[in-house]
């Protein structure tokens, strides 16, 4: 960054850290004992709709890579689209192992992202529910690098519970990367998994 950049307030954009994404099944924990939100054992990824030999070419080898285990009675990974035109990749992994879960969204992002496809990675979320109905994402911004955590109200009406997402935050303050600016705290309704 040069002298002018930071005459005129720019700033260089933070570079993604897929690695972030490891720190989730420690974060579960955390979360757990806290809140008693336990992980569903599925997570999703978004992305910006991309069309191409080349994407479709990659969107193969994610579909290859995490269906290689239904064989054995894996789930296979699911493909949809969203109202907005985004695209969503479900995966699912028992409720107990989070970390496998982690693992398939990582190779999810990377994928995509040495495929060249990084600027339309948005976001990946891992959804965790408690006994009283309550269910959370935290949801990992590709572009900033940083996670947040994202709890709709119960009963299907767009309204978030803003009470337990600030609890969420400051009990995983230590354990994420968590995104202190709320105005980047997006909703992601309807996401799948969640």
């Amino acid at each position: 960054m040069g002298l002018l950049d930071t005459i005129l307030g720019r700033s260089k954009p933070v570079r993604p850290d897929l690695d972030q994404l490891f720190a989730v099944p420690s974060a579960a924990l955390t979360l757990q004992a806290a809140t008693g939100l336990t992980p569903t054992g599925l997570g999703s990824v978004c992305f910006a709709g991309v069309e191409g030999s080349a994407f479709a070419r990659v969107r193969q080898d994610v579909r290859e890579l995490l269906d290689a285990d239904t064989g054995r009675g894996g789930v296979p990974v699911e493909f949809s689209r969203d109202a907005y035109g985004y695209t969503w990749l479900l995966a699912r992994q028992p409720p107990e192992d989070t970390a496998a879960l982690v693992n398939d969204l990582h190779a999810v992002n990377t994928l995509l992202q040495d495929g060249g496809f990084g600027p339309q990675l948005l976001c990946s979320l891992v959804a965790f529910r408690d006994g009283e109905g309550r269910s959370l994402a935290l949801v990992y911004l590709y572009k900033r690098g940083t996670f947040y955590p994202f709890a709709p109200v119960p009963g299907g009406a767009e309204k978030r519970d803003n009470r337990l997402e600030l609890e969420v935050r400051a009990v995983l303050g230590d354990d994420l990367r968590v995104e202190q600016d709320l105005s980047r705290w997006f909703p992601v309704w309807g996401a799948p998994g969640l």
